[in-house]
């Protein structure tokens, strides 16, 4: 039994992407090393292609934005961008966590790690991609990505508030919305069809927010796709003739849905029934308590 053990812990340790319960301080010290210097990568070129277009080259280079031309899904760039802006500031509170001395933080911070570093090597992979006009490898890296911040989700469900919505809800929520808007970009979504195909299509939106309401009571998840909806909603509105076609109507009651519903949520008062994606112990913890006073069930 010993042995199997021994077995079960050094396979464990061999997969990065492996739940444990603590980790060396070796392991830290990567985890720590690597998150500064992927956040820097994907912070800088963020920043970079933003403002400025990439050099010379075979296909149509453009700014970040530049590229968000007028399809079903177009979102609005100021809102997106302070989205993000958002998103980069919480993830300063999961790499803090890293040097954490409650074990809570520190290990929740540890095992999401891994997904956190893939995360930001595809998306910086994606916006060189995205900004040099190459959308349907842009696209294939938003859907492993996808499953990867998935996976980061579903495996990880009981990591604290201040480290989930940096790290997964929000990039996850942002990664879903995306699937649509490479995926217009890829196939050229200018016209009519494809307008009415994006009429269909963009009540997935309203679905995967719902789905994460009920099975976890995650608002977090609803109000990150609502203001998404509304980015959404808005750049539609600002990027065609709002009386011929009906993507900005649907897209502004689809982010007014799920703000409703996740306001019912987040208060409690709501028929909504479901887990959670925290539980009650972690959502009551102290951000980064360091003292030596942190009740024992914390720990757990």
């Amino acid at each position: 039994m010993a042995d199997q053990n021994g077995a079960a812990s050094s396979g464990s340790r061999l997969n990065p992407f492996s739940r444990r319960d603590e980790f060396s301080s070796r392991e830290l010290i990567l985890y720590r090393f690597t998150t500064l210097i992927t956040y820097i990568i994907f912070l800088v070129t963020a920043i970079y292609y933003t403002f400025q277009a990439p050099g010379q080259g075979k296909y149509e280079r453009h700014t970040i934005w530049g590229n968000n031309t007028a399809t079903p899904f177009a979102q609005n760039s100021i809102m997106t961008s302070i989205y993000w802006i958002v998103i980069l500031l919480l993830q300063l509170v999961y790499a803090y966590s890293l040097y954490s001395k409650d074990p809570v933080y520190v290990n929740a911070a540890a095992n999401i790690g891994t997904h956190y570093i893939a995360s930001n090597l595809l998306l910086f992979g994606f916006l060189n991609l995205w900004v040099r006009s190459h959308f349907w490898l842009a696209e294939l890296l938003i859907v492993i990505n996808f499953f990867n911040l998935s996976f980061a989700y579903f495996r990880h469900s009981t990591t604290p508030r201040p480290i989930h919505i940096g790290t997964v809800a929000g990039p996850l929520a942002w990664n879903f919305v995306a699937l649509y808007w490479v995926g217009a970009k890829a196939v050229h979504a200018h016209n009519l069809p494809a307008r009415i195909v994006g009429n269909i299509f963009i009540w997935g939106i309203l679905a995967y927010g719902c789905f994460f309401l009920v099975a976890f009571k995650d608002y977090n998840m609803g109000f990150a796709l609502s203001y998404l909806a509304f980015s959404t909603g808005v750049g539609q509105f600002l990027s065609k003739i709002p009386i011929f076609q009906l993507q900005w109507i649907f897209a502004f009651t689809i982010g007014a849905l799920l703000f409703i519903l996740s306001l019912g949520v987040s208060s409690g008062k709501t028929p909504l029934e479901g887990g959670e994606v925290v539980s009650e112990d972690r959502e009551r913890a102290p951000l980064l308590r360091d003292g030596p006073d942190v009740p024992q069930e914390g720990r757990d």
